[in-house]
């Protein structure tokens, strides 16, 4: 579902088509309107997930195309579905999935960035473009691994004895932002939530209390400014801040507590940068706290 908002954010602003996001388990349930006009995307790494499954034979009948995006090969979801895309990430070892996540991300690119050629939004020279800096993604991510190890390491001191922490964003970043609260919960241990910063003077800043972690991600520099407002108005009522963003982006020093800084590249694919740090602070933090970080408990 992480995957397909960052589809969503992307579809719309370069295809200038309507996306709707749901969970699998809750789309099933909820007598939505498909019509034969519409496709179904329906992401799975194993391509066996039951619910997900479910969908597909909700879908048969109405007209709709579907199309997977898998991991496994010759998976049921990958055989029932009109089309497939496979995302050829190899054995996800960790439960987490922390690969086959940044494998559908850049499947979703993908298709938005041929989507948006195909209705003549963007010329063949944009999308050539977009599609070569994706493709030198693995590069900038080797690179970027290596300059933020220690960063990163460093400032999962400073989470493992939280109860609870937060993560923020706006625009991308706030759907990147869900699946790094996820990330971390589910091999920490910690209490971790994901919301849109805009939103958190309508209920969510009473949580805030003295020390309490917030993890704010600010990669959308068009909505650089108002990101930081929010970053200060935690920080105000005692939060420690953790501001993630581009190596160029200007953050004060009254903001931030510790900050994060990764390549600048473009704006649409900046998820793909910053889903680095993210990880990397969930995998230190559990390994701080001695978990199994690849087999997290009850999953």
């Amino acid at each position: 579902m992480h995957a397909g908002m960052v589809g969503k954010y992307v579809i719309e602003k370069l295809a200038r088509v309507s996306v709707t996001v749901d969970i699998a388990s809750e789309f099933r349930y909820r007598d939505p309107l498909i019509g034969e006009n519409d496709l179904i995307i329906i992401i799975s790494q194993s391509g066996e997930t039951a619910d997900s499954k479910a969908v597909l034979n909700l879908v048969k009948g109405t007209g709709a195309k579907t199309l997977a995006i898998v991991n496994v090969k010759g998976s049921s979801i990958a055989r029932d579905a009109d089309m497939v895309i496979y995302t050829h990430a190899g054995p996800e070892i960790a439960v987490a999935s922390t690969k086959a996540y940044m494998v559908q991300l850049a499947v979703m690119y993908l298709l938005a960035f041929e989507m948006a050629y195909a209705k003549g939004k963007i010329d063949e020279a944009e999308c050539r473009r977009l599609t070569a800096e994706l493709v030198k993604m693995p590069e900038v991510i080797n690179k970027e691994i290596d300059s933020l190890v220690d960063i990163c390491q460093y400032i999962s001191t400073k989470l493992i004895l939280a109860d609870s922490l937060l993560y923020i964003g706006r625009g991308l970043d706030y759907a990147l932002s869900m699946e790094g609260s996820l990330k971390l919960k589910e091999v920490s241990y910690i209490h971790s939530e994901s919301y849109a910063a805009g939103e958190l003077k309508h209920g969510t800043i009473s949580l805030i209390t003295e020390g309490m972690p917030v993890i704010a991600v600010a990669t959308q520099n068009s909505l650089l400014e108002k990101t930081v407002s929010n970053i200060k108005e935690v920080k105000a009522r005692g939060a420690m801040t953790i501001v993630i963003c581009d190596e160029l982006a200007e953050i004060e020093s009254d903001a931030a507590d510790y900050t994060i800084r990764v390549p600048r590249i473009s704006e649409t694919l900046m998820p793909m940068a910053a889903t680095i740090p993210m990880q990397l602070l969930a995998y230190y933090t559990s390994v701080n706290k001695g978990n199994d970080v690849d087999k997290p408990r009850n999953l």
